[in-house]
């Protein structure tokens, strides 16, 4: 099976195509189809923004498509910011923008109130259906940024189980916890019911 990835963020892309390898899949990125430009993401929820982008990189391209949208939903700032996490900092801000712009949000700010959950929504939609799935984990904003991995809030969102924030973390360990590989499984076991040839090796490793 095709599979488009209907973003352009390169790390995504990463991220999302090792957690893909063990299936037969042939996994394309947008760098495939340079018709597709940016996607705008007008939704007012995850689910609506993933759909979004996901129905048109089907639309343009006839191919079933894999679309995600992510947010950190901060405590103390009421679940900001959300679905505008990406363009916290304002529009074409960076990565380095948008989590400092969060510590200083948030300076001063006790640690009990820090708390915050980063949850993604899964989309994939082809000819005949339309499914999502969602995963999320639960941790705090850390005062400083921590590690040199990963991207986007990584450096802030630490994960009390394991002690260390995402940035902290290989991209083998993150995968095993984050709530971008928990929404991808629950994807992938979902699909499995539609596409039982393709998505076999799930059954094997139950």
């Amino acid at each position: 099976m095709k599979l488009v990835l209907a973003t352009h963020n390169k790390d995504k892309c990463k991220e999302m195509q090792q957690l893909l390898l063990a299936y037969p899949l042939q996994v394309l990125s947008l760098d495939s189809f340079l018709q597709i430009g940016e996607i705008i993401e007008d939704g007012s929820t995850l689910e609506e923004n993933a759909l979004i982008k996901a129905r048109e990189v089907h639309r343009q391209t006839g191919l079933p498509s894999w679309a995600d949208d992510t947010g950190l939903e901060v405590e103390y700032l009421n679940g900001a910011p959300g679905v505008y996490s990406a363009r916290f900092a304002g529009e074409k801000c960076s990565y380095k923008d948008n989590v400092k712009k969060l510590l200083q949000t948030l300076e001063g700010v006790p640690h009990i109130r820090r708390n915050a959950v980063f949850r993604t929504v899964i989309a994939f939609v082809d000819e005949n259906r339309e499914l999502t799935t969602e995963g999320f984990v639960e941790g705090s904003i850390s005062t400083l940024a921590k590690g040199v991995g990963g991207f986007g809030y990584d450096p802030v969102f630490y994960v009390p189980e394991l002690e260390k924030t995402y940035s902290e973390m290989t991209m083998t360990e993150k995968n095993q916890i984050s709530h971008r590989g928990r929404a991808i499984r629950n994807m992938i076991q979902l699909l499995g019911s539609h596409f039982p040839e393709t998505f076999q090796v799930l059954e094997d490793e139950a």
